[in-house]
């Protein structure tokens, strides 16, 4: 009998055609999260299995793989007769602490010619029989066994962790998520990382308005998302030529909305050279004056690129909620300013005027600002631990 880690798959059994796919892709993300860690991973089609001696570790980290339904320490018993199986689950039991149980019997060798209800039956006599002073609870019970009866094997396990779901990072295409210092954005990179793409993340900068503990309070917030993603590289812009320009030559109630056009123009830049399919970031609608309908289209027909945005209809205690599961929130409401929230107008166009809008960025020579922060913008690959490897621009 082999202790193994048992991974369940969930949505990712639908997939049929391109399932090896997708499997293959989660195989080589949990091989990523566990390179430290001395592991063998199998799977078929129905069922993946982590063979290791360093179960406590390995689950750690596999709770935070997209793509897994489910993860339950499982044992894998090499018969497929039920009174050996039903023995080997006994000795199992003895050394739990339980009064009440159930079994519950999947068979995919259907040359098994029992019925799965009547296997649990005979396999909760045998308990019944051999483990006295327990008893059946069909509803809640203390411990349920589980049992799947293979081609070749059983599998037997009993309590389940839940898994984070969605897909394996990577098997969506790539995408770039806008990263502020708040507490939108990286929710909105989690949820997109669920969905299987791969984020690279940009932050814009402007010093000395915005500080050094700004930028730091971003990479701590990539290094959280890293953890999810597989790394994350990170392209950080300085804006501040951009930015006071802006300040200085736009009125001050189209501030707000031409900064934001500059971001998307300068965003949709890197993500076309690092072959980024869509831009990520955490707009809600209504939230502030940038974030009306009127506003995001004005801001959003400066590019072509498709722009996702998760969290557009979440309201503000949902994205907390999510923000304090995984564990950003207190991160993000650290009192840094970021470009956002400087030179913030007092009563910013809520419905701004895109005639307009092309009007007043004729006052500034934008698209030689825009060149020089592209070509001179500074990269970071940020792992879940604490380096910092800096990478070519191209």
């Amino acid at each position: 009998m082999e202790k193994v880690i048992l991974i369940k798959y969930g949505e990712l059994s639908t997939k049929k055609d391109n399932i090896n796919f997708f499997l293959s892709k989660l195989k080589q993300n949990l091989l990523y999260a566990l390179k430290d860690l001395d592991v063998d991973i199998t799977y078929d089609l129905g069922r993946m299995f982590i063979h290791t001696k360093n179960f406590d570790e390995v689950i750690d980290k596999v709770v935070n793989v997209f793509g897994i339904h489910e993860i339950n320490i499982c044992y894998i018993i090499d018969s497929i007769d039920v009174t050996c199986v039903s023995l080997e689950v006994i000795n199992l039991l003895k050394n739990k602490d339980f009064k009440t149980f159930k079994v519950e019997t999947k068979r995919s060798n259907k040359k098994i010619e029992d019925t799965s209800v009547n296997l649990s039956k005979k396999m909760g006599a045998l308990i019944l029989k051999n483990i006295p002073e327990k008893s059946v609870q069909v509803n809640n019970p203390d411990i349920l066994v589980n049992v799947e009866y293979r081609k070749d094997n059983s599998l037997v396990y009993f309590d389940k962790i839940k898994g984070l779901g969605g897909y394996p990072v990577g098997t969506l295409g790539k995408g770039l998520l806008m990263l502020s210092g708040g507490i939108d954005s990286p929710v909105a990179g989690f949820l997109t990382i669920k969905r299987g793409v791969k984020l690279e993340a940009i932050y814009f900068e402007s010093p000395p308005h915005t500080s050094m503990e700004a930028k730091e309070k971003v990479i701590k917030l990539a290094r959280i998302l890293a953890k999810y993603n597989g790394g994350v590289i990170l392209h950080i812009i300085n804006f501040t030529e951009i930015q006071e320009e802006i300040y200085k030559n736009i009125p001050h109630e189209y501030l707000i909305t031409i900064m934001r056009r500059m971001m998307y123009r300068i965003s949709a830049i890197i993500a076309s050279r690092k072959n980024a399919k869509i831009l990520v970031n955490g707009e809600s609608i209504g939230q502030v004056a940038s974030q009306t309908l009127t506003s995001m289209s004005a801001i959003n027909e400066v590019v072509k690129i498709p722009v996702i945005r998760p969290l557009a209809c979440f309201d503000k205690l949902d994205i907390i909620d999510i923000a304090n599961k995984i564990k950003t929130y207190e991160t993000s409401i650290l009192p840094y300013e970021d470009c956002c929230t400087i030179f913030v107008p007092k009563h910013p166009v809520i419905n701004p005027d895109k005639e307009k809008c092309l009007e007043y960025e004729k006052l500034i020579n934008y698209e030689d600002m825009i060149y020089r922060a592209v070509k001179t913008h500074e990269v970071l690959k940020i792992e879940e631990k604490e380096e910092n490897i800096y990478e070519d621009l191209l």
